[in-house]
């Protein structure tokens, strides 16, 4: 019994010991975890201002692109070379392919909704194009070339809905 009693100090110190070791671990763990996400917040912020702008230039290039896309002025811009529909259709086409092509790396900086809308306004338009190319009454490049005018007036072009998207998820980046 005497022993127990002259150990009952030692046990007193050893659990106030593991009591304040234990709160000191769990305030460091929380400080370290706090300081680890303040680097990050701070390292996202910086890649975000790095990044904006390079974001907004892509989204300057693809309303270039949905602008020249649009058949209003790709059929103003790509003149007929003879009467042949078809030879015109593939300039059209060629047109806007090429594009498209030139623009493919401002992906990265969209979302992939809106790319997806900016490919599918391509797509719909070369549709249009092939339509309009088969349609038995445009005989010539010229004809081609009027329906398909008059077709974009009609009403809302595939670009010209893409570009509202983009419009959209520009206004969310502020």
């Amino acid at each position: 019994m005497e022993q127990l009693e002259q150990l009952f100090p030692y046990f007193a110190l050893i659990i106030t010991a593991l009591i304040v070791g234990a709160v000191a671990f769990l305030f460091f763990k929380k400080h370290t975890e706090n300081e680890e996400n303040r680097r990050r917040y701070l390292l996202h912020k910086d890649a975000q201002g790095k990044l904006l702008p390079l974001r907004l230039q892509a989204f300057e290039r693809i309303t270039l692109f949905l602008e020249r896309m649009d058949l209003n002025k790709s059929v103003v811009r790509i003149k007929p070379r003879n009467s042949n529909v078809e030879v015109y259709e593939n300039d059209l086409i060629n047109g806007i392919e090429q594009e498209y092509e030139h623009n493919l790396t401002q992906q990265i900086y969209v979302s992939a909704e809106a790319w997806n809308i900016i490919r599918t306004a391509k797509n719909a338009t070369i549709q249009t194009v092939r339509q309009m190319a088969m349609n038995e009454k445009n005989d010539s490049a010229d004809k081609l070339r009027e329906s398909l005018l008059n077709n974009a007036m009609a009403g809302v072009s595939p670009s010209q809905k893409a570009l509202a998207f983009i419009k959209t998820e520009i206004s969310e980046l502020f």
